[in-house]
């Protein structure tokens, strides 16, 4: 009977911990940008952001949110020093001039209790455009080493780099790059 009690204690403190908004932090161990851009027709070529910082602020019951992300332009990493030093410089990047792009929401989208896209503007470069993150693999719950509410999912967007300015070696090097943002946050 005490287990039973126990249980249903627990699982109420579980369902309360949905029933009011939550402010998480990102992960930054855990939350690594990293994008997709075809090479002159021969293959698709990786690149990740090491540093990526934000908060989210998740109403289950309410079915909204914030999402609030910064990406270290800095940070970026290819496997290769000179590619990565080209790619920071004004041809692309620019990361001394434009240290940060961002993404700021305006809305969550929830199908049932699964998100499945937020909306909001993206900054690259100076400019600011609508963008829709895409939202899979969308968890929320009890950390099991952290022993506090998380969450975590992969966004997914793709984007135009010719429409933020950035168009050296278009088309050869592709205008369209894929922006994929795999997230851990865990309550402050």
């Amino acid at each position: 009977m005490k287990l039973k009690l126990a249980a249903i204690a627990l699982a109420c403190v579980a369902s309360a911990a949905f029933a009011a908004p939550q402010t998480l932090e990102l992960d930054t161990s855990h939350t690594q940008p990293y994008f997709e851009i075809g090479h002159f027709g021969y293959s698709n070529q990786m690149g990740r952001f090491e540093k990526a910082t934000g908060t989210v602020v998740i109403d289950q019951e309410k079915k909204t949110g914030s999402l609030d992300v910064s990406i270290d332009t800095n940070s970026l990493s290819t496997g290769w020093a000179a590619r990565d030093k080209h790619l920071k410089s004004p041809d692309f990047f620019n990361a001394e001039k434009f240290p940060a792009m961002t993404f700021k929401s305006t809305d969550f989208k929830f199908d049932g209790d699964k998100l499945v896209a937020v909306n909001g503007n993206f900054t690259l470069l100076g400019v600011t455009k609508p963008l829709t993150l895409n939202i899979a693999n969308f968890h929320c719950g009890d950390h099991p080493m952290m022993k506090k509410f998380w969450c975590g999912a992969e966004a997914t967007a793709t984007i135009k780099r010719s429409d933020f300015g950035m168009t050296t070696f278009v088309p050869a090097v592709s205008d369209e790059v894929k922006l994929t943002i795999p997230v851990e946050a865990g309550a402050k």
